[in-house]
């Protein structure tokens, strides 16, 4: 509870406590003590009447919903049933996601061979986007290649 105080520091709360609450410091402490004391008690007493009532070990870490319904509701076949839609959905999306990185990777490419200028584009000859390679339609009908290169600039 106290991992992140160093010593000075609960040094100076003592001493804080100890000009607040003046004379009646120990009876504080005392009377703090005795209700965490008893909410203890009261958890306790309270886990082991549901246990006896449900027929099951209850322990004060199984009160959280989720992990009760877990735990005592459903059985391993429920459980699985409920996780195999969302399994199959798991993997649809991560077949997507992988869909769209090489997709990416694709375009990221494209804009790294711009930026190398390892190709020339030949303005308005090649007449197609992202990289694909298409004939010249030049007016003198060379039919050279060309290759226009993604501009990230102008999206």
């Amino acid at each position: 509870m106290f991992d992140n105080l160093n010593w000075w520091e609960i040094g100076a709360l003592l001493l804080l406590a100890l000009l607040i609450f003046g004379e009646r410091l120990p009876m504080v402490i005392t009377d703090g003590l005795r209700m965490l004391r008893n909410l203890r008690n009261m958890a306790r007493n309270a886990t082991s009447d549901l246990s006896r009532e449900l027929g099951t070990d209850i322990q004060l870490e199984d009160l959280h919903p989720k992990s009760f319904i877990r735990k005592h509701l459903l059985s391993e076949e429920d459980e699985e049933a409920l996780r195999k839609p969302l399994q199959g959905m798991y993997k649809d999306l991560k077949s997507d996601l992988s869909g769209i990185k090489s997709e990416l990777k694709d375009v990221a490419d494209a804009a790294d061979l711009r930026s190398t200028g390892s190709t020339a584009t030949t303005g308005s000859s090649a007449t197609t986007t992202g990289g694909a390679v298409a004939p010249d339609a030049s007016p003198n009908g060379a039919g050279t290649v060309a290759r226009r290169v993604f501009d990230a600039d102008a999206t």
